[in-house]
């Protein structure tokens, strides 16, 4: 496997992985433009009035009027202090909450806190999270039904790069997800896998179950295109086995799955079996998703940034059609750099998930930035091997220094409704701390604008890595 093959299995995660650069820790901030501060101040919305001889002229006096003390990031905490966050979230149908590093305590438990307090106060019923289509299928199955046990499912499905979702902190969240359920058989939470980077055995069973049932003149001709294609070995042998085919052969294969899912859309469902018939041609388009995110030109960095600009495109499309099947309001859990709404890092990833969801449902779509100043994380280092990394404080000049000097620990702040001097640092960009699955990886630090990545910032003064269950 080749050195591209390589960087894209370790891509399917995060936004930065494999090749090596300085630390975010000794990074520092290149101090923006006097022209760029001043467009970005013009441009900048409206919000609440200074007090008196200009008493919020800094940014973190600016920000600290306006934002919003979280009491603890404890799941099982009292939910009174997120009341300001459910005012800013106001009618949104997904909310994206992303995290710093994919492997912090902290960014787990918050999420888990904000999804328990949306469920019970905002009516929301969906958690997403970039994992694979089929992964979710089979959790959500535990959390409907209680089938399977949740440890094991986490265990098989969360390997290779989807390692750091099998963690102590989400066996948590799941099984108090289970725990709502079985109180409210009647009205319960989901759980959505809306990643690509692997196609189970349950979606080719349920296309199958499906033709066999609804359409079986269809299912012979099903059966010969998805031929070699279902799981026969665990999905990190899988996907590796996948990538070591000549690029040729992956390209058939995407021909093929494109072909399945042709032959049911030319039968579209009705009636009674219109819902029956929607899942099932999901399920189609989640195989075709593997296949084609596999298909690109592996051996060009070109076909790469092409990979993973569909990969965050189909994550936004699987998101947006769950949305619209079932009605729920999600929480979509991600990092910071897949939930924004401009990408951190165009030359990799030159559109990402956020900004396609702003598209597709617009203010229907809240982006949530998780930032932190200092702490802990799990991730790969340059041996690839799993490492527990610690960061001191931010930098003089980056987003989180400022970020940090505000008055409260841990906060929410919501980036829309700022006064004037918060309206124009953040609108110009600053250095952040933006750490994926490996360390250093190759976007550790970029530099944004907040307002025009994130609508609303969760800010905590420290993380600690996240207890990993393997």
């Amino acid at each position: 496997m080749n050195t591209y093959k390589v960087l894209l299995t370790a891509l399917l995660v995060p936004l930065g992985a494999t090749l090596v650069v300085a630390p975010a820790a000794s990074a520092a901030a290149t101090p923006a433009s006097a022209a760029a501060s001043s467009f970005a101040d013009a441009a900048a919305p409206a919000g609440p009035e200074e007090g008196a001889a200009g008493a919020f002229r800094s940014p973190e006096a600016a920000l600290g009027r306006v934002a919003h003390p979280l009491r603890t990031t404890d799941p099982s905490g009292a939910l009174a202090d997120l009341r300001p966050f459910g005012r800013m979230v106001g009618e949104a149908r997904v909310v994206g909450l992303g995290e710093a590093t994919h492997g912090s305590h902290e960014f787990f438990t918050v999420k888990h806190r904000v999804f328990r307090y949306l469920v019970e106060e905002k009516g929301f019923r969906a958690f997403a999270l970039e994992a694979p289509w089929s992964s979710g299928l089979r959790l959500d199955a535990y959390l409907l039904r209680g089938e399977g046990d949740v440890e094991q499912i986490m265990d098989e499905e969360f390997r290779g790069t989807y390692r750091w979702w099998n963690n102590a902190e989400y066996r948590g969240l799941l099984q108090w997800m289970r725990a709502y359920n079985v109180e409210h058989p009647k009205d319960p939470v989901r759980f959505v896998g809306d990643d690509g980077g692997f196609a189970g055995v349950e979606l080719y069973d349920k296309v199958n179950a499906y033709a066999a049932e609804a359409r079986p003149e269809l299912a012979p001709r099903l059966a010969e295109l998805y031929r070699g294609l279902r799981p026969a070995t665990d999905a990190e042998t899988y996907v590796n086995d996948y990538l070591a085919k000549p690029a040729a052969e992956r390209r058939e294969l995407a021909e093929r799955t494109g072909r399945a899912v042709e032959l049911l859309q030319q039968r579209p469902g009705t009636g009674a079996d219109a819902d029956a018939y929607a899942w099932a041609l999901q399920h189609a388009t989640a195989i075709h998703q593997m296949t084609t995110l596999y298909a690109f030109d592996l051996d060009d960095p070109r076909g790469i940034t092409d990979a993973m600009r569909y990969r965050d495109l189909t994550m936004a499309q699987n998101v947006a059609w769950w949305q619209r099947q079932t009605g729920d309001k999600i929480v979509l859990a991600a990092h910071n750099s897949h939930v924004a709404l401009r990408t951190y890092a165009p030359a990799s990833h030159p559109k990402v998930q956020g900004e396609f969801l702003r598209e597709e449902i617009g203010d229907g779509y809240l982006s949530v930035g998780l930032t932190f100043d200092h702490g802990s994380f799990n991730a790969f280092g340059p041996d690839g091997g799993v490492h527990r990394f610690t960061v001191g404080p931010a930098a003089p000049g980056t987003a989180e220094h400022t970020l940090d000097r505000v008055r409260y620990r841990d906060y929410v702040v919501d980036l829309r409704n700022t006064p004037t001097a918060a309206r124009t640092w953040l609108a110009t960009p600053h250095t952040v701390k933006n750490i994926g699955a490996a360390y250093p990886g190759i976007a550790d630090t970029p530099q944004i604008a907040l307002t025009q990545s994130h609508d609303i910032v969760i800010h905590l003064h420290q993380i600690e890595a996240a207890h990993m269950l393997k």
